[in-house]
């Protein structure tokens, strides 16, 4: 994507990095929609962040969210029954897992399942515990800069202060 550049950064406080990234996004998405822009922050993959494809596309949640997204998964039964054991067995183990473990983990689910539907990125991203995949938007920052009128410029420097926490 033209413009974008993709940064891994580290937080301390998970809780805290994740109300700071729905900020950032909100503000973000308020001044696109104003100003006719893209978003700056298209967006951040976690370090515990898993894809199930289904028949509709690809779900992503975090390990130890899966019971919250078992009902929107349409797939069949079976499959479903197979994900739910797996997801039960690697959230038991959530507080000390790593990177490397949950991507054995996903291997061997899809093993299980016969057909790849799980998707682990992070592991391939480089990623550890307590990091985030950040993916800026440049050219819409800049856009934004350029357009923003003196009502807003408090909201884009907001976003642009908080994302330089992690930045």
């Amino acid at each position: 994507m033209a413009g974008t550049i993709s940064k891994i950064v580290r937080f301390e406080d998970e809780e805290e990095f994740l109300m700071d990234m729905e900020d950032i996004m909100e503000r973000f998405t308020y001044l696109a929609s104003r100003y006719g822009s893209g978003s700056v922050l298209e967006g951040f993959l976690l370090w515990d962040y898993v894809g199930v494809q289904d028949d509709e596309g690809i779900k992503i949640f975090r390990i130890g969210e899966f019971p919250y997204i078992e009902g929107t998964l349409k797939i069949d039964y079976e499959t479903l029954r197979t994900l739910e054991q797996y997801f039960d067995e690697i959230e038991s183990r959530w507080s000390d897992l790593s990177v490397e473990e949950i991507d054995y983990f996903i291997e061997m689910l899809n093993e299980a399942l016969g057909k790849e539907i799980v998707f682990y990125e992070a592991y391939d991203l480089g990623l550890s515990r307590n990091e985030a995949y950040l993916i800026l938007n440049i050219k819409s920052l800049h856009y934004l800069d350029n357009v923003v009128d003196a009502e807003d410029r408090e909201v884009l420097e907001g976003a642009v202060r908080l994302l330089m926490k992690y930045i």
